[in-house]
C-alpha cells in the first residue's frame, strides 16, 4: 500500500497568493520588525489571519521533520532581562533549563519579544488607527501572533505575569510549563512549583519548638500565588503548634524601606512578638534594611527577636548575612519543568500537570530561643497596643 500523501507545508508565497499581496509584504508582516509598521493595518491583519488559517506560524520548520518536531524548546521570561549574572535570583532557573534540555537532546531558544504597553495588554492585533506608546514590555503576542510557536513547547518564568497571554496559550493548545504556581480563571495550567506551604509551616514549627508563640508574618503586598501559599503555610504551622492565629500579626509593607528599626521595636514592645517571618522582595531593599537594622544593635537577631526569611534573598552572596531561611531548589525546578514539558509533547492531549518540589531548610544564624527576659510577655490575640494593633495596617 502506498504511504499517505504528505501534506505540503504552507509558505509565504502561499499566503501572498491567498491575500493578493506580494511575498515581500508577507515577509515584512511575518517578521514583525520595524519595517512592518509601513504596511497598512488592513493588509497586516489579512496576512496574519491567512498565516494562522494555513498553519504557517504553527511551527513551520517542524512540519518537515519526522513526528512534527524540530527538537527545539523555548524559554520565555516575563522579566525585563534574561538572568545572565550568576548572582541573579533567576540565573539557576536558566541554568537548570539549559542543562536539562541538553540532557534530553533538545536545543534551547531564548525568547525576548517586546511590544508597546498596548501590545502587551491586548492579545490580538491593534485596532485600525491605533498607535502604541514607546514603553516596551515583555509580550508573547507581539503584533497579535504567538512567536513561541517556533519551538515545540516552552518553559515560562517570571513574577510579572500577563495572565491573559497564558489563557491564550491554553486556548491555542500550545504546550508550556510555568516554573512556579500560576493560575488563570478559565483554565488549568501546567507548572512546577516550590512547596511554599510545607516550607513555611516547617519554619513556624521550628520557631514553636524554640518556645515562640508570638510570630509575626511580614508578607508581600501583591496577592500572588507564592504569597498565598506562604500565608497558608504560616496558618497551618500555627494550627499544628496549637497557637491561635492573631490577625494583627500578619502585616504588609507598601515599601520595603518602611521596615525601620522603630517599626520592629514597636512590634516587639507593643505586640509582644518574639519572632519575625519575612517574605523576600524582588530586590535587595528588604534584606538590606534588615542588615542595616542589625548593624545598629538596637534590635539584635536572634538575641532580641528571631528572624527567618521565607525564601532566598534575591542576590545572596557568601558575604551576605546567613539568615535562617528555606531555599528554593531553583535549578531542580527548572529541570523538572523541562521534563514535564517533554512529557506533554509526547501526549496526544496536553492535560495539565502540576508538581511541587520540597524546599531546603537553611539553619543560618538568625533564630534562637525566646529571650529569657521576655519569656512571660505574651499578650493574648487582639490585646496589643499601638496604632497597628487592630489588624493589618493600611498599605
Amino acid at each position: 500500500m502506498a504511504p499517505p500523501e504528505r501534506r505540503r507545508r504552507s509558505t509565504q508565497r502561499d499566503i501572498a497568493q491567498r491575500t493578493g499581496v506580494s511575498q515581500a509584504t508577507v515577509s515584512l508582516v511575518i517578521s514583525g520588525g520595524a519595517a512592518s509598521t509601513q504596511i497598512a493595518e488592513s493588509t497586516r491583519r489579512a496576512v496574519l489571519a491567512a498565516a494562522d488559517e494555513m498553519g504557517y506560524t504553527a511551527n513551520v520548520a517542524a512540519r518537515s521533520l519526522k513526528g512534527g518536531r524540530n527538537r527545539l524548546l523555548g524559554l520565555y521570561t516575563f522579566e525585563s532581562v534574561f538572568p545572565t549574572d550568576q548572582r541573579d535570583f533567576y540565573y539557576p532557573f536558566l541554568l537548570g533549563v539549559e542543562e536539562e534540555a541538553a540532557r534530553q537532546g533538545y536545543d534551547l531558544l531564548l525568547f525576548s519579544s517586546t511590544g508597546t504597553d498596548r501590545d502587551a495588554a491586548r492579545v490580538g492585533p491593534r485596532e485600525p488607527g491605533e498607535s502604541g506608546t514607546p514603553a516596551a514590555e515583555r509580550s508573547i503576542y507581539v503584533g497579535g501572533s504567538n512567536r513561541l510557536k517556533i519551538a515545540d513547547g516552552c518553559v515560562l518564568l517570571g513574577r510579572n505575569v500577563r495572565r491573559e497571554e497564558l489563557s491564550a496559550l491554553v486556548r491555542e493548545d500550545f504546550p508550556f510549563v510555568f516554573v512556579g504556581r500560576r493560575e488563570v480563571d478559565d483554565a488549568e495550567l501546567s507548572y512546577v512549583a516550590a512547596d511554599y506551604v510545607a516550607a513555611t509551616g516547617a519554619l513556624v514549627a521550628e520557631l514553636a519548638r524554640l518556645g515562640h508563640r508570638r510570630i509575626l508574618y511580614l508578607r508581600a503586598l501583591e496577592d500572588s500565588e507564592p504569597t498565598r501559599d506562604r500565608e497558608e503555610g504560616y496558618r497551618r504551622g500555627l494550627a499544628e503548634a496549637g497557637i491561635v492565629p492573631d490577625e494583627a500579626l500578619i502585616r504588609t509593607l507598601a515599601d520595603p524601606a518602611d521596615l525601620s528599626i522603630e517599626r520592629v521595636e514597636e512590634w516587639i514592645g507593643g505586640l509582644g512578638i518574639t519572632a519575625l517571618l519575612v517574605e523576600p522582595t524582588e530586590d535587595d531593599r528588604l534584606t538590606e534594611a534588615l542588615a542595616t537594622m542589625a548593624g545598629t544593635r538596637r534590635v539584635r537577631f536572634p538575641a532580641d527577636c528571631s528572624l527567618a526569611l521565607l525564601g532566598d534573598p534575591p542576590c545572596w552572596t557568601p558575604k551576605s548575612r546567613d539568615w535562617t531561611r528555606f531555599s528554593l531548589p531553583r535549578a531542580q525546578m527548572a529541570g523538572q519543568a523541562v521534563r514535564v514539558l517533554i512529557e506533554l509533547l509526547d501526549q496526544e492531549s496536553h492535560e495539565p500537570r502540576q508538581l511541587t518540589v520540597p524546599c531546603a531548610y537553611v539553619p543560618g544564624d538568625s533564630i534562637g530561643p525566646v529571650p529569657e527576659n521576655r519569656a512571660g510577655a505574651r499578650p493574648e490575640p487582639g490585646t496589643g497596643s499601638g496604632p497597628e494593633s487592630d489588624g493589618r495596617p493600611a498599605t
